[in-house]
């Protein structure tokens, strides 16, 4: 690792992970992990108060999902040593943290050493992206590079779901009881989804949804 003590700072929605990475990271002398945050918001919070140089964020978390965590940290100029985590090796999760502005992820599955070269890297303002999924983030970055990022548009299961209650006519405060989130989480899905497809009213939503075969009408 660096000379330097770097400081991390770890947003997750689920203790026992936090703890466990704690756990293994602990005795790491050139890491010192300065605060845990169980939310979007909380992240927001305890990274301008805290000032980490790299932050492990977990791509679901309730309040504010990673997704608009990382894209509000790197608005407000926080920080870009980002590394995202996921339980899944997706590219949906991998293409929207990269959009977000995360320079490296992670699955949550791997070993230490990797955990350790992934904040290196970051810290060192270098890209690092799991080896599990290193091919498919690499063909990833060379449709950014082409120019293809601009034109490929994906949506997370969340989102999909979002889309089809919206489209069956229910309200954020009635997608939020169905999908035991908040309502303020419903909205910032619904305003990133509209800009995914480049709409600005519900009717436009649904009238996408329905060419790209996202709903179909009952």
């Amino acid at each position: 690792m660096n000379h330097k003590i770097i400081k991390l700072l770890i947003a997750d929605d689920h203790l026992i992970f936090r703890k466990g990475f704690k756990k293994i990271l602990e005795d790491v002398n050139s890491l010192n992990i300065i605060g845990e945050a169980s939310n979007g918001s909380e992240l927001l919070t305890l990274a301008q108060q805290l000032k980490p140089d790299v932050i492990l964020v977990d791509v679901s978390m309730p309040v504010m999902d990673g997704v608009m965590a990382v894209k509000e940290l790197c608005k407000r100029q926080v920080t870009k040593r980002i590394i995202a985590l996921s339980v899944f090796s997706q590219e949906t999760h991998i293409m929207e943290m990269l959009e977000a502005g995360a320079l490296g992820y992670l699955t949550k599955g791997v070993g230490k050493k990797e955990i350790l070269e992934a904040i290196e890297a970051v810290y060192e303002n270098r890209p690092y992206f799991c080896k599990e999924s290193g091919k498919q983030v690499l063909d990833l970055i060379e449709k950014y590079q082409s120019g293809y990022r601009n034109h490929l548009i994906v949506f997370s299961e969340r989102e999909k779901d979002i889309i089809r209650l919206i489209c069956d006519g229910f309200s954020s405060k009635e997608v939020a009881h169905m999908l035991y989130i908040s309502q303020r989480t419903v909205e910032g899905h619904r305003t990133r989804i509209m800009k995914k497809m480049r709409v600005k009213s519900i009717a436009g939503l649904v009238t996408y949804a329905c060419e790209k075969g996202l709903y179909i009408a009952k």
